[in-house]
């Protein structure tokens, strides 16, 4: 059973990677340029270790803490991710029912492949809406809207992709969405029969958020127009939790915090959009300082171990997020592999802290 042969990040995506077709392991790994930039953070998480400590009773641990005065079984949660549905048919409801069993957020894209609607649901309220804006703003409102009638309490604006980043291994492959087969596409299916037959089955993927009147959405159309004032009427608009992620400079984050919103997430958008971006991990002590203690920040991009957990919330972060380690474990296993991943992380956090002499957050 491939989910048994799971134990590691690492393992999924060299289960992944087999099962997979191309076109669909290269869109869910794939990074800007070269992908130096997803290098230099990986480096940058590597580079940090870990004060061992001996002798101190660990015996009783937990992993719970809480965000925005909501408990948590866990101090990392699901960071939202387009398309989920291409890592097996489903992988959205695995991903919400796995949040609604330990209390996390599951960050629902924009472009899902499942009705923001059902996965609330299935996410049992543990769910924020993830919002990109783009062209003039009238779509994106209109989901804003819809987010807060579906009961969403925290919304998340993403602020780091003016225009879509150039991933050449999308563009090798003719990686489109909305999801279309061509001739390239079709042989790249055949290979991976078990892949594409389940999906067949199931029905191909759709961006299930745009299914509705008087809107379509264009990927590649540009989302520049938005500036502070577009911030501004986000936060008149919304009464929830204002969540900002994709925040990579200082200067910008204090700006944030003076606008009224009620959290950033530090994130490179797992380096997908600038090839030369900063890695967001080396920024998060200097944010930290800038915003004071108390404020909330969030962390993604890059985390591929229960220890680089750690090294986030003693670097100044409140709480994380995992994104494409979870697809890869889906497409390895399934709901299965998923359930082993998320309980490696966990096992890893739990052994880290007790090696560095943690309790609790």
């Amino acid at each position: 059973m491939a989910a048994a042969a799971i134990h590691s990040v690492a393992d999924a995506r060299r289960l992944a990677r087999r099962r997979l077709p191309w076109m669909v392991f290269d869109y869910i790994d794939g990074a800007a340029g070269a992908e130096t930039g997803a290098n230099r953070n990986r480096a940058a998480l590597d580079a940090m270790t870990l004060r061992p400590r001996i002798l101190k009773d660990v015996s009783d641990r937990s992993l719970a803490t809480s965000v925005f005065g909501v408990p948590t079984q866990r101090p990392f949660g699901i960071a939202p991710m387009g398309m989920c549905n291409l890592s097996a048919p489903g992988a959205d409801l695995m991903l919400a029912r796995l949040a609604a069993r330990y209390s996390v957020p599951l960050g629902v894209s924009t472009v899902a492949s499942t009705p923001m609607e059902t996965l609330i649901d299935a996410a049992e309220g543990n769910a924020w809406f993830q919002l990109y804006f783009s062209g003039d703003g009238t779509g994106t409102f209109k989901l804003v809207e819809r987010a807060k009638a579906a009961g969403y309490q925290t919304l998340v604006l993403t602020v780091d992709v003016p225009e879509v980043g150039r991933r050449p291994r999308e563009l090798r492959h003719g990686f489109k969405m909305p999801f279309r087969i061509g001739p390239r596409q079709f042989i790249d299916f055949a290979l991976h029969p078990r892949w594409s037959l389940e999906t067949l089955f199931k029905g191909k993927p759709q961006m299930a958020n745009f299914l509705m009147d008087g809107y379509t959405f264009d990927r590649s159309e540009s989302r520049a127009k938005a500036d502070w004032q577009t911030l501004a009427r986000l936060r008149d608009a919304w009464p929830g939790n204002l969540v900002v992620k994709g925040v990579l400079d200082v200067e910008d984050a204090v700006t944030l915090k003076e606008h009224g919103v009620d959290a950033i997430q530090v994130s490179s958008h797992g380096a997908r959009q600038l090839e030369s971006a900063p890695a967001p991990f080396t920024l998060l002590p200097q944010i930290r300082a800038a915003v004071g203690e108390g404020f909330p920040i969030f962390y993604d991009s890059g985390l591929h171990s229960g220890e680089d957990v750690l090294k986030c919330l003693l670097s100044g972060a409140d709480f994380t997020f995992f994104g494409r380690t979870l697809q890869f474990a889906i497409g390895a296993g399934g709901a299965a592999g998923l359930d082993q991943l998320w309980h490696v992380l966990s096992k890893e956090l739990s052994i880290a802290m007790a090696q560095t002499g943690m309790s609790d957050f």
